[in-house]
This record gives structure tokens, C-alpha cells and sequence, in this order.
């Protein structure tokens, strides 16, 4: 299987189809869009209620650490799907695998739940 250049002609021609697609909507639209402004539509809208005071407040770090252990655990179980399609061509080698993979990912939920990382106060 012998790859050239000419080869990526079809991906470098997307690129560049969607690249100007993008650029092309973004300057039709400050050109071609109405400019209305006033202090209404100016102002900053969230959910109809006026926002007061300073936006800047500290969030805890528990939302932080449950969005990292989810996008952790999740994308560990994402490796599930191609065993599982392969699991025939793997054999016996590739339970182990998986085994000792669940083993570790079982073993790392454990110690969030030890660490109690994933309760809210």
C-alpha cells in the first residue's frame, strides 16, 4: 500500500472548503447583519434575571474533581467498545487484558469512593 501526497488532496481540499465556509459567514454576517445598538440590547442578559454584584465568585474544587473523575471513568469505559468487536479475534490473551484493565479501573473507583471524591457537603 504505497501512500503519496496526492493521496491527502481530498482531506487538505475539506480543510480548506470548511476554513472558508467559516471565515466567509463570519464577514457576510458583519457586513450583511443589521446594527441596532442601544443600551438594552447592550446589556447583559442571563436567564431574564439582572445580574448583581461581582460575577467572580469561587466555586469549590469538588465540581472540578467530579468532572475529571467523569471524563476519566468515561472515557476508560470508551475502551470497552473495541474489545468487545474484537473480542473473538483476541482470544484468551485479550480477557486477561481486559480483566487487569477492569482490575485497575475497579481499583481506582474504589479509591475515589475511599477519598469519598465524588460526595457533596
Amino acid at each position: 500500500m504505497s501512500t503519496d501526497q496526492t493521496s491527502y488532496f481530498p482531506i487538505l481540499m475539506q480543510f480548506l472548503l470548511a476554513t472558508g465556509f467559516v471565515v466567509m459567514t463570519i464577514i457576510g454576517s458583519s457586513f450583511l447583519g443589521p446594527r441596532r445598538k442601544s443600551v438594552n440590547k447592550d446589556k447583559n442578559f442571563e436567564c431574564g434575571i439582572e445580574s448583581v454584584g461581582n460575577a467572580r465568585i469561587p466555586f469549590s474544587v469538588k465540581y472540578f474533581l467530579v468532572a475529571i473523575l467523569f471524563v476519566l471513568f468515561d472515557v476508560e469505559v470508551i475502551f470497552m467498545y473495541p474489545w468487545a468487536v474484537n473480542f473473538k479475534e483476541m482470544g484468551w490473551a485479550g480477557l486477561v487484558k481486559m480483566a487487569i484493565f477492569m482490575f485497575l479501573l475497579v481499583v481506582g473507583f474504589y479509591y475515589v469512593m475511599k477519598k469519598k471524591g465524588l460526595e457533596w457537603e
